[in-house]
């Protein structure tokens, strides 16, 4: 599948200018690509105590499971992010992110960067995972 990663750019600048981002000002956009090539979006939302502020990512994760709860596994996964700030400028996931990301798309996703499209898995090398819990749940 071939992305467009100007488009989702695009797209996430124009989802930035909705994020509520009183206390840093800094508005931030993403919008993600699944495999079935719907394009699903997400803006950071702050919170007075900080820590309670979603990023866009949790918005766009959030947003991919709500609007594809019933749908193929390739509606559930995506296969592209870009993440961007109010300029359209791209910006990087923070770590937290990066872990939820992988989930919703596993360590092949790419992630679009100022260099240009980056896989995930190298963002978040030795990452954890469903495996890690399985492997080592009550004891195991």
């Amino acid at each position: 599948m071939e992305v467009d990663w100007p488009g989702l750019r695009e797209i996430a600048t124009e989802v930035a200018a909705r994020a509520y981002a009183p206390y840093s000002g800094l508005r931030v956009g993403a919008a993600g690509l699944t495999g079935s090539g719907q394009i699903i979006t997400g803006c950071n939302v702050e919170n007075a105590s900080y820590g309670l502020t979603l990023c866009a990512e949790c918005g766009l994760v959030n947003a991919l499971h709500a609007r594809a709860s019933t749908g193929s596994e390739s509606e559930k996964s995506l296969v592209a992010v870009a993440v961007v700030a109010g300029d359209g400028d791209p910006l990087l996931p923070c770590g937290r992110c990066r872990q939820l990301l992988l989930e919703a798309g596993g360590p092949r996703l790419l992630v679009d960067t100022a260099q240009g499209p980056v896989e995930l898995g190298n963002l978040l090398p030795a990452a954890f995972t469903g495996t890690d819990l399985s492997m080592r749940r009550d004891g195991q």
